[in-house]
């Protein structure tokens, strides 16, 4: 069998993350942000942990370094990302954070062809901020919503030495447990005893396996392969796949400017996904 496109898995990711994240906020009520974050990326290390077996027997110091500096940006994404969504509609928070992967994909292009792509994509982005929503934005939020978007940029560049330094899901791995551990003291002070609650158990699994294990698994294998910059162009559909979780999740409402924002993004997905082979491709470190 041929191996899968690795566009096709960043697109899955896409998929995964965004819906997880607006079911994500359905617990936020009963858990807090922090508290559903702490599930999320706590049962997914230990999932990690049963399956991958990690082993860090003769890693270099600097693959750890790596890894670790991995695990603290993942901790704080998710964190940042979710008080963000608590204060802000999901679309409008995702359209900012995508200034992250957009900037990453800028710093990267080498081809007026890339710039039509984000340009293409930014044009979208703008037309999604300028919906609002049922809640307003808030200053705290539109805050938090650049801070994911920071690490959001960061996690794509150690995301791809990660995934060239580790053979397998073991970077991975350990950079879950490190989150985990940024995240925990935020988590309980929010979550308390709700978090031992077998049904949010339950639903921090879905959470977790939707929103960490599937779409970062997916991501650092095609970031073997992919550039950071063709992954930054991929990402476009981030925004759009978030407005459409939202009208399906969450009930918000599907606008024209919307439409069209969507329409936007998904051209520029599609135009960088075909012209994804011309751009350069890293290479795994000896």
């Amino acid at each position: 069998m041929r191996p899968v496109p690795p566009e096709v898995l960043v697109l899955g990711g896409i998929g995964s993350v965004q819906f997880g994240s607006a079911f994500a906020n359905r617990l936020f009520d009963q858990a807090g942000p922090a508290g559903v974050v702490l599930l999320r990326v706590g049962l997914a290390a230990i999932i990690l942990l049963a399956f991958v077996r990690p082993s860090l027997r003769g890693r270099s110091r600097s693959d750890l370094l790596v890894a670790l500096a991995f695990g603290v940006v993942l901790g704080c994404m998710n964190w940042s990302f979710y008080e963000a969504i608590d204060r802000l509609p999901i679309g409008v928070a995702v359209t900012i954070e995508f200034t992250g992967p957009l900037a990453v994909a800028v710093a990267g292009s080498r081809r007026s062809l890339d710039l039509l792509w984000v340009g293409l994509a930014g044009g979208g982005v703008v037309l999604l901020a300028l919906r609002g929503g049922h809640r307003g934005v808030h200053a705290a939020g539109v805050a938090l919503a650049l801070i994911a978007a920071a690490c959001w940029a960061a996690y794509i560049l150690l995301s791809q030495r990660v995934g060239a330094a580790f053979a397998r899901l073991d970077g991975l791995a350990v950079a879950m447990v490190v989150s985990t551990i940024v995240v925990t003291p935020a988590g309980i002070a929010q979550g308390g005893s709700a978090l031992l609650r077998p049904a949010i158990l339950a639903a921090g699994l879905g959470v977790a396996l939707m929103s960490s294990l599937i779409p970062y698994s997916l991501e650092i294998v095609a970031l073997r392969t992919l550039s950071a910059s063709a992954f930054g162009l991929l990402m476009s559909l981030e925004p759009a796949v978030a407005a459409l979780a939202g009208v399906i999740v969450l009930g918000q409402q599907l606008t024209a400017v919307v439409g069209v924002a969507v329409v936007m993004v998904v051209a520029a997905s599609a135009g960088t996904t075909l012209t994804a082979r011309r751009l350069p491709r890293p290479q795994p470190e000896a």
